[in-house]
């Protein structure tokens, strides 16, 4: 493995713990913590007074500047290293861009006061965009780091099934991670027991918290079905090692999702919900890269021929 695919394994890793920063500071109600200003806080560029949310804040936002200079070192380095038009190339470009979104998206956050004890239906849907956008960093870095570490390019037309299924398992896991998003807000709201400061909004939300566990219950048998028929049609070391993976870890969130609901949702038990759906989503990223860069197995009457 290069330097560079190490760097990029690194920075894929130290984004995810910046996520789950960011969770935190969500399920405190830190974020309001620099008022209402960015990129500054509270009017000053390092706040040398202020309360315990403040100094929280200030922190999440350094670790979150962090993270956007290794991607854009990420950048820089892959542009240097590799040749024009190749694939790490656009791996580290893509992953640069929503990172400037997913920057755009917590400066919107913080701008809007769509943070802290905010009760709205417009930030909910600032959640579930929050969220999706982090998803698709994630999964940039991640290509990046594998096609980087040796993993081949893939062609995305003449896929056939293999690719729509493919592109299916994305999505709902995708819409899962969303409307995981919106439930971990209205479990916040209940927890700071804000509620009452927009009651109509405030039982929506919770209310909504039924379908995240029903989505999540019902999109498992797509799971495992799909991904092991994928697994027998593209075979290789590699997809059956992440695909076995990915299931099994999916069926202990589900346990873990459970418990979460059983313990009302403590601030570390999302935590380490957040942080399994985030491996999850990165072990799909690299099944899907595995299975549409496999050749197809052949059929033993069409070999024969």
């Amino acid at each position: 493995m290069t330097r560079f695919a190490k760097f990029a394994w690194l920075t894929l890793a130290y984004n995810v713990l910046v996520i789950l920063g960011g969770a935190f500071v969500r399920a405190t109600g830190f974020g309001a913590g620099c008022g209402s200003h960015w990129p500054t806080c509270n009017g000053q560029i390092v706040p040398l007074t202020g309360s315990l949310d403040t100094f929280v804040e200030f922190g999440h936002r350094v670790t979150s500047g962090l993270a956007f200079l290794l991607v854009l070192g990420m950048c820089v380095w892959a542009f240097r290293a590799y040749p024009r038009r190749h694939i790490v190339r656009f791996g580290a470009l893509m992953s640069l861009i929503f990172m400037v979104l997913e920057a755009l998206v917590g400066a919107g956050l913080v701008l809007f006061e769509r943070v802290a004890t905010d009760v709205s239906y417009a930030r909910a849907v600032w959640m579930a965009a929050h969220l999706l956008n982090t998803f698709i960093l994630l999964m940039w870095i991640t290509l990046t780091a594998w096609w980087a570490s040796g993993g081949a390019r893939f062609p995305l037309r003449g896929q056939g099934w293999t690719g729509v299924a493919t592109l299916g398992a994305l999505l709902l896991m995708a819409l899962i991670g969303m409307s995981g998003a919106v439930t971990a807000l209205g479990d916040t709201l209940l927890h700071l027991n804000v509620i009452h400061t927009n009651p109509i909004v405030g039982e929506t939300l919770l209310a909504l918290r039924v379908y995240h566990p029903t989505l999540a219950v019902g999109i498992a048998f797509y799971m495992i079905i799909v991904l092991t028929r994928l697994m027998l049609d593209r075979p290789s070391p590699t997809a059956y090692r992440l695909g076995i993976g990915f299931n099994l870890l999916y069926v202990a969130q589900l346990g873990l999702g459970l418990l979460n609901v059983w313990l009302k949702a403590p601030i570390w038990m999302q935590l380490v919900h957040l942080l399994i759906t985030d491996i999850l989503w990165i072990m799909l990223v690299l099944f899907s890269a595995t299975v549409l860069a496999t050749r197809p197995q052949e059929h033993p009457a069409h070999a024969q021929a």
